[in-house]
């Protein structure tokens, strides 16, 4: 199987493609700078339906690229946080405004709504991948960071958890549950919460995680608070990358662009990225 991890710049995007060809799609932001968007990319692999998006954040960085998704592609099932509703996403952005991702968004998560049976799907996916997913509840939290989905999933074995943009008040409410610190007790590669900005980290997780690598979606520094690599890099064990000499820790789409993960049978996995100058295997 194969994860890979797209340079969307600040915001996210990540595809999994199954060993039968299935697909589903963690965020799906796109690059101003590249113009790349993630359905005309399936469109050039000949994909033609994604069997299902999982949005972690409602912020538009997250979701830029909707519209060109679900033009070019069928979107079987749409998951996010279940106790937000369209109209709360709505009344959450208008504090900043809606962006025409989260419009878009919007619009088919209103139409589902009120028809639930035309967005309904079981993922009907080989079971050597389990995905759980975990969030604080609307409106214990009113903010659409602390409202992120957290997303496990759990390749043949080996746990990749993404996080959203969860800030400490809503990290902390979530690891008192028991299922949150098994999964990331589990996670082998940890995607570090708000593009890694200072409000994303919380010591509170890594008592209970301790990744082999920490990822970081992210583009050029443009906050004081995206000063976080050497904490993140003290909470992860640290791997081989193809193509770096190196031990690696901590990997992040403005140094390494795309990112990708490919997990064996047995759980073993590899880790490459598009910018790396040597080739070295790992």
């Amino acid at each position: 199987m194969k994860l890979e991890v797209f340079n969307v710049e600040h915001g996210a995007c990540a595809l999994l493609t199954y060993d039968n060809g299935e697909r589903i799609m963690i965020d799906c932001g796109h690059n101003a700078s590249t113009g790349w968007r993630p359905g005309d990319h399936l469109r050039r692999l000949g994909v033609l339906s994604l069997r299902a998006l999982f949005v972690t954040n409602f912020d538009e960085d997250h979701v830029s690229g909707f519209g060109n998704l679900i033009d070019n592609v069928h979107v079987v099932t749409i998951f996010r946080n279940a106790t937000v509703r369209a109209a709360t996403i709505k009344q959450l952005k208008s504090k900043d405004g809606m962006g025409p991702g989260i419009d878009r968004l919007v619009g088919v998560l209103s139409d589902w709504e009120r028809n639930p049976a035309v967005g309904a799907s079981s993922l009907g996916l080989p079971g050597n991948v389990v995905i759980r997913t975990f969030w604080n509840d609307y409106p214990t939290f009113d903010d659409e960071n602390n409202l992120s989905m957290m997303v496990e999933l759990e390749i043949n074995g080996t746990s990749f958890v993404f996080t959203g943009d969860l800030e400490t008040a809503g990290w902390q409410q979530l690891v008192r549950r028991a299922d949150v610190r098994a999964a990331l007790a589990r996670a082998q590669v940890y995607f570090a919460s708000h593009h890694g900005r200072a409000s994303g980290c919380c010591d509170e997780v890594f008592n209970h995680c301790k990744p082999r690598f920490i990822v970081i979606s992210d583009k050029a520094k443009g906050f004081q608070t995206q000063e976080t690599h050497a904490y993140y890099h003290a909470r992860a064990e640290g791997g081989n990358v193809i193509g770096c000499e190196d031990k690696r820790f901590v990997l992040t789409t403005r140094s390494d662009g795309d990112i990708t993960f490919e997990i064996m049978a047995n759980g073993t996995y590899y880790v490459s990225t598009s910018w790396s100058s040597t080739k070295k295997t790992a």
